[in-house]
């Protein structure tokens, strides 16, 4: 059963109007409930089947209620990261039936307690994770999956601080072990994830960061890295002539024959870390064809030459972590020291653009977002990673 009281209720409703700057709609049109009958209901965009952008529809579900353990969350904002556009075209391990509503992170505002949840009170300003369903109205999940806002943070920049830093922060701190004066090397420099790790090697004196990104990003980011190059150019080349000895820490999301370069790249007891696969994601549907050219492009791993070499090659998958391995507890502790960082001003999520609720499968945008989909599909998707949408 959920604690919810009226008068909590209509507390929410108004915060969520006040922080979207605007007047409650009339005929409760302004993101609140909705009834059909007698049962209540919410907005979500809905996955009908994997493919194109023409999969994805606005529709009306029924409103989730919190379990025991759960928090309800009225969202004010959703992350749109590389993996979600690996979701609706079904390039992952084991995909979830459709139809589907994606997501898997959202920040908004506590509206509901299930049984046993301590430490949260109705009104609260959050941020989540989800195991799909964050393109939504309203969300239920777990309380291990939940962290409170701070208080300078907008719903905007909380919808795309957890995904991008702690995957970031838990590959270079608890995976690589960086320390001072080490170099690293991350591909998609100007996606959610590269950026983070920019802005987290800066916390640590004297780290040399290489980037690539596609030639237009540069401008951008040039800022946040040491040296970036155009993803499609020798990078090898580049790193080796600054640095004869190569890298520390290699970030790889694209996998192909990055792989190989990567480890080429790695000076002794230097770690490569596999985060993601682009380079197998091509177009606006599943390719076997892009999948097969960049498996077969993958170097293939001789454990005795990494003894030899004296060179770690790692993965990382932080769905997985939570969602599968059950580590919440060593998230939550990654999750308290970034927002430390965040408070000290040492970090700050970058937001691209926002978008509307519709607007993620509204027809009129599908040509363009498709295009640069194509044109990119840099591990962390550059151009659209970051674009958590307002209701």
């Amino acid at each position: 059963m959920a604690k919810e009281g009226v008068e909590k209720a209509e507390e929410t409703e108004q915060m969520i109007e006040k922080e979207a700057g605007k007047e409650p709609a009339e005929g409760g049109g302004g993101g609140g409930s909705h009834r059909l009958g007698d049962a209540q209901e919410m907005r979500a965009v809905v996955l009908a089947g994997f493919g194109g952008l023409n999969k994805l529809r606005v529709t009306r579900k029924a409103m989730p209620e919190p379990q025991d353990g759960e928090l309800k969350i009225r969202v004010k904002a959703c992350g749109l990261n590389f993996i979600d556009l690996m979701v609706r075209q079904g390039n992952i391990d084991n995909p979830p039936k459709t139809p589907l509503v994606p997501g898997f992170e959202c920040s908004g505002i506590v509206e509901a307690l299930g049984d046993s949840v301590k430490g949260y009170e109705i009104g609260d300003r959050v941020m989540a994770f989800v195991n799909y369903n964050a393109w939504a109205e309203v969300v239920c999940t777990p309380v291990e999956f939940v962290y409170k806002i701070p208080d300078d943070m907008s719903f905007s920049e909380a919808a795309a601080f957890p995904m991008n830093f702690v995957t970031a922060y838990m590959m270079l701190f608890e995976v690589a072990n960086l320390r001072e004066g080490m170099s690293v090397l991350v591909h998609s420099a100007g996606g959610g994830v590269g950026q983070a790790v920019a802005q987290l090697c800066s916390t640590v004196p004297n780290v040399t960061v290489f980037g690539t990104a596609s030639t237009f990003k540069h401008e951008a980011i040039k800022g946040s890295m040491t040296h970036l190059f155009d993803r499609n150019a020798d990078y090898v080349q580049e790193v080796k002539r600054i640095s004869a000895e190569g890298v520390d820490i290699v970030l790889d999301c694209l996998c192909g024959d990055n792989t190989g370069k990567g480890l080429s790249l790695l000076k002794p007891l230097g770690t490569y870390i596999l985060y993601g696969s682009s380079n197998m994601v091509t177009g606006e549907t599943k390719s076997f064809f892009s999948f097969a050219k960049s498996w077969w492009q993958v170097e293939k791993v001789n454990p005795i030459k990494l003894y030899e070499e004296n060179k770690v090659i790692a993965g990382f998958s932080l769905l997985n972590l939570l969602f599968k391995q059950g580590r919440a507890g060593l998230i939550r502790g990654v999750v308290d020291k970034l927002t430390e960082l965040y408070n000290q001003k040492k970090i700050k999520p970058v937001v691209d653009s926002l978008w509307a609720l519709e607007e993620m499968a509204n027809d009129s945008t599908e040509t363009s977002e498709a295009g640069e989909e194509e044109e990119d599909h840099e591990g962390d998707s550059e151009n659209k990673e970051r674009m958590p949408f307002i209701q």
